[in-house]
Formats: C-alpha cells, sequence, structure tokens
C-alpha cells in the first residue's frame, strides 16, 4: 500500500494539491471540496499538506458504527461510502490527524481516498512536495534529508574553522 508524503521542505504554499483533489472529486476548483488540506504554521514559515494516512490501524474504521468505511483491497485506502455514511461524525473525532472532515451540506463525512491509487495531489505538485510511496520508503527518504543537512552543517563548520 501506498501513502501520500508531504515533505515541507519543499511545499511553497500554492495550494494546487487542495485545486487539484477539489477538481477531481468534485468537478470545482473551490478549495473546501478538497477532501486534504494546507495547514500554515507562520511562526516556523512552514506549509503542511495533510492528508489521510490510511492508518494500518485504522481507528475511524473501527469506529464506524454503519459500516460506511472499509479498506480498498487494490489499493489498501481506508474509504468511507457516502451512501451508508451516518453522519455521526464518530470518524472525525476517532482520527488522530484530523483528516476526515465532515460536508455539512450533504451530512456524510469525507477523506482522502487515493483516487483509487493516482492521487490528483501527487499529479499537481509542481515542486515535488508530495510524492505518492511505499510506507517503508519514508524512512529511507527521511534518513536521506537528514544526511543531507548534516553534510551541509559539517562543511559549514570545516568552512568557518579553516579561516
Amino acid at each position: 500500500m501506498r501513502i501520500v508524503l508531504a515533505d515541507v521542505g519543499l511545499c511553497v504554499a500554492c495550494r494546487g494539491c487542495e485545486y487539484a483533489c477539489a477538481y477531481e472529486h468534485n468537478g470545482s476548483f473551490e478549495r473546501n471540496a478538497s477532501l486534504m488540506r494546507v495547514s500554515f504554521y507562520p511562526a516556523a514559515r512552514v506549509a503542511v499538506s495533510l492528508t489521510c494516512m490510511h492508518c494500518q490501524e485504522a481507528w475511524c474504521l473501527e469506529v464506524c458504527p454503519a459500516g460506511a468505511i472499509s479498506r480498498d483491497s487494490d489499493t489498501g485506502a481506508v474509504k468511507i461510502d457516502a451512501s451508508l455514511c451516518a453522519g455521526c461524525k464518530m470518524c472525525v473525532l476517532a482520527c488522530p490527524f484530523g483528516n476526515i472532515h465532515f460536508d455539512h451540506e450533504r451530512g456524510v463525512a469525507q477523506k482522502c481516498d487515493l483516487c483509487s491509487g493516482d492521487p490528483a495531489c501527487v499529479r499537481s505538485c509542481t515542486t515535488g512536495a508530495l510524492r505518492f510511496v511505499e510506507p517503508e520508503d519514508v524512512a529511507v527518504t527521511r534518513r536521506e534529508t537528514l544526511d543531507a543537512r548534516l553534510l551541509r552543517v559539517l562543511a559549514t563548520q570545516r568552512t568557518g574553522a579553516a579561516e
């Protein structure tokens, strides 16, 4: 199962991922129709694309009394069947990441469904901040990023010591 990985260092807060998601799922470019969100943290000067983690142990799936949430056997995505959703918001409360949204007009919960294995948010990301990866690759990516940062710090220290 693959997941959407966000690299906050590459995100420029263009919100293209939100627009692409909204268009893919609702045929509009209204950001509030997106199944994912971009959150800003001004103090840290960081923007983060937030989308469902499709957890292995999906609490939202466990608490749904209507049986509206299931795991797609092909993509591994945890999906909500709007026709079965009772609108109780238990999944919204259960999600530890806050990545399930409630559509008040339709009275149903909504979340990322990984676009059947080809996420529109990832396709639209011009900076490469969003990637569709295997969870095992996340640790490797993070380690490589940390290694690169450490090398830059060490190079700076060596340059400063030589002067």
